[in-house]
């Protein structure tokens, strides 16, 4: 039998393969599909001309559906036609965060240099589930998220900080631990509290959370005193918010660690919104009694300014991770770990994981402590601004002055119907993007800024436009 000769090449039939982006040569295969993607983004934002694209989502879903298809052709298009008419229509299609005049979610708008960061880290593609996968990046995890877990708990010994997709794995991260460490926790949280604390105690099978009253928007003290008394014969998580989705509002921390120490229950903050707050010197005694919590919850991809992902679970000291140890022959072998090697699978529930630490530590090194200070306060600057705004037209209505960066506001006299249609009407048209809220038994358009760029001109348009389209 003869032996079919070895391939001499790296060639396919039909054509080089396409290039990778690692390696020595990646960079130079990178360079020229950049400047399309490039070209492409600014096409679709100039095409789109604001925040949103007009005609809703039917007559979007038909645009997409004609650009895309088909989505599997038989022959390939080419590096180049399909970054071109894909990323500009993702762009035009785009609600783009860097528009003043998208405002309705905890959406933010990524500084140029984390993008850049994240670009590095897409190319190398670490997975930080072994150490032979990601060296630099564990290092380097291990670095920042203990630095970062520093500035939520200055005091600790041992602080450390787990690297999550955001807020919500964070939580139910949190609410696992307490269960790991006390057994099988009753939840208490404020009416405020975000939901996926809730789904928390769904998915580990815990009991339906206590909820206690947030008349005023914050967790009642009385209320939750009241249920801590009541709940004396189990252990119990009380989860409390610095920075609700709603209203931007904050809990009085110190007086809920105070009923926790009181009563022997653990305590969980979710900041994801208002963490940040901690590297201004302006406003971060909003948050005093943050480092009294036995976690942290943090989302850097709000006022962080991260691209998404960027989630952070801080605690007091390492030992708190110790429920999540697992071993995995082929990734992290006891021989392996005790030879010295990083064992990684106890950083995350997740397997696989992408170096989101990269562009958080780029952004700490380019802006340090005061630039991020800055940011955050030109961002809370901006509310009180818009605020007043508010104040001085007799044709709306403001909830109350802003605590971060949310506002509640309506036409005065407006139904709750008109004020869904007027949002619903500011989508369609592409001209704004706001999102909505209940408060004090009425529905509430709701303005979430986070741009550090939004000037004066911008809230005056901003508020031109709801004052134009709730009189139609």
């Amino acid at each position: 039998m003869t032996t079919p000769p070895r391939p001499t090449s790296s060639r396919r039939p039909g054509g080089e393969l396409p290039p990778l982006a690692g390696g020595r040569e990646g960079p130079d295969a990178l360079r020229p599909l950049l400047d399309t993607v490039l070209d492409a983004l600014r096409t679709g934002a100039v095409a789109r001309g604001g925040p949103l694209p007009p005609g809703g989502p039917r007559h979007l879903g038909r645009s997409v559906a004609e650009t895309v298809t088909p989505v599997i052709p038989d022959r390939g298009r080419g590096a180049e036609e399909a970054l071109r008419s894909l990323v500009e229509a993702f762009a035009y299609g785009a609600a783009d965060p860097a528009d003043p005049r998208c405002a309705a979610h905890l959406h933010t708008p990524p500084l140029a240099v984390a993008v850049a960061a994240d670009l590095a880290a897409s190319a190398l593609n670490p997975s930080l589930d072994s150490w032979d996968q990601a060296p630099a990046a564990s290092a380097l995890e291990a670095e920042v998220s203990r630095a970062l877990a520093a500035e939520v708990y200055p005091r600790a010994a041992s602080p450390d900080a787990l690297v999550t997709t955001g807020g919500t794995e964070a939580n139910q991260l949190a609410v696992l631990l307490a269960r790991e460490h006390r057994g099988p926790v009753r939840i208490v949280c404020g009416a405020n509290t975000h939901h996926s604390v809730r789904r928390s105690a769904w998915l580990l099978g815990l009991p339906e959370p206590v909820t206690v009253p947030a008349p005023d928007g914050t967790t009642d003290l009385t209320a939750l005193d009241g249920a801590l008394t009541a709940l004396h014969d189990g252990p119990v998580l009380v989860a409390a918010t610095a920075g609700t989705t709603d209203a931007g509002l904050v809990d009085p921390l110190d007086g809920i660690a105070d009923l926790c120490e009181r009563h022997g229950a653990e305590l969980h903050i979710d900041a994801a919104y208002g963490g940040p707050l901690l590297f201004s010197h302006r406003h971060r005694n909003l948050l005093r009694g943050l480092d009294r919590a036995h976690s942290v919850t943090l989302d850097l991809h709000k006022l962080g300014w991260q691209p998404i992902a960027a989630g952070i679970l801080a605690v007091p000291g390492s030992a708190r991770l110790a429920p999540l140890v697992h071993t995995a022959d082929y990734l992290n072998p006891d021989d392996d770990t005790e030879a010295g090697l990083p064992d990684l699978l106890g950083r995350s529930l997740r397997t696989t994981r992408r170096p989101d630490i990269l562009k958080i530590a780029v952004t700490l090194r380019a802006l340090g402590r005061d630039g991020l200070a800055d940011l955050v306060d030109r961002t809370l600057a901006a509310a009180r601004d818009c605020a007043d705004l508010i104040g001085r037209h007799p044709g709306l209505e403001l909830h109350r002055r802003p605590v971060l960066s949310t506002l509640l506001f309506r036409p005065r006299g407006a139904s709750d119907a008109a004020v869904a249609g007027l949002r619903r009407r500011l989508l369609h048209d592409g001209r704004a993007v706001l999102g909505r809220a209940h408060a004090d038994g009425r529905l509430w358009l709701k303005a979430t800024l986070l741009n550090p760029h939004t000037t004066a001109d911008d809230l005056d348009t901003l508020i031109a436009l709801v004052e134009g389209h709730s009189t139609r």
